[in-house]
């Protein structure tokens, strides 16, 4: 949240409404709705702060992008990139004793956008079209299926182990993307693997200077999946964006009592 300038850096006036008719909800369509997976995760967290962004379109405040981490995606999605067009496979594939190679698709880029393109399938009762963008797909030579991976930047004095990255409050929504990105290629008619791995690299703050760069370990954390709750949820999701009335405060939300906390005092 901030300030918001023009162009030149003049501050210019907010508009907290959303103008693009396609991401605000119009109750009883026929028209399918994209709702994107971190918007599925909008929704798991708090209905009232979804509704109000979907149907009544109050935008979010804006929040600035981690240069840092998307500097590691890209130059990940580079390294595994020039072993896709190799059909060889990565050293920690063979430090884990796995048979996989970065999995090879015309779609891959694409499917990796999630602002312009991502993975997708609509749900035909609901008419929501599910969407998101993955880091990267590897492919299981023995069992010929999908192996969803997402690449996680983080600097930590804690080692990074398996039980206690899962276990993790700061890591929930992390096993909850993996489970809709199965999911959702699963739903395009992939065969997916239930394990998924997150790709962790952690920057080291244990040496005495910095010499203009930053050293990362890295930790191959795996995931077994479960999707059994998906689409219960977006049935539920589908009956929240037809609703009449804004669904009650979730008193567990910051922005939801935020926004109620100032109304008392003004």
């Amino acid at each position: 949240m901030g300030l918001k300038r023009d162009s030149k850096g003049n501050l210019a006036e907010v508009n907290p409404l959303r103008s693009r008719k396609g991401s605000v909800y119009k109750k009883g369509t026929n028209e399918p709705f994209k709702i994107s997976r971190s918007k599925f995760s909008s929704f798991l967290d708090c209905k009232r702060c979804f509704y109000l962004d979907r149907v009544k379109g109050l935008k979010e405040p804006g929040m600035p992008g981690w240069s840092l981490n998307v500097a590691v995606d890209e130059l990940l999605k580079k390294e595994f990139d020039l072993l896709r067009s190799q059909k060889k496979p990565h050293p920690i594939f063979k430090k884990h004793n796995l048979n996989f190679i970065p999995f090879q698709h015309e779609e891959l880029d694409n499917w990796r956008n999630s602002l312009s393109g991502g993975i997708s399938y609509l749900d035909k009762d609901t008419n929501l079209e599910i969407h998101g963008g993955v880091d990267d797909i590897w492919y299981d030579l023995d069992k010929e299926e999908l192996v969803v991976v997402d690449y996680k930047a983080q600097s930590s004095n804690a080692k990074v182990e398996t039980k206690a990255y899962l276990e993790s409050i700061f890591h929930q929504g992390y096993k909850i993307q993996m489970d809709i990105y199965v999911h959702i290629l699963r739903k395009m008619g992939f065969k997916v693997s239930d394990t998924s791995y997150f790709y962790v690299c952690n920057g080291e703050k244990s040496f005495d200077n910095f010499e203009g760069k930053l050293n990362f370990t890295i930790t191959l954390v795996p995931y077994v999946t479960d999707t059994s709750w998906v689409e219960g949820n977006i049935s539920d999701m589908k009956k929240t964006l037809e609703l009449d009335k804004v669904p009650e405060i979730n008193k567990s939300c910051e922005k939801c009592m935020y926004l109620e906390a100032g109304k008392e005092l003004i």
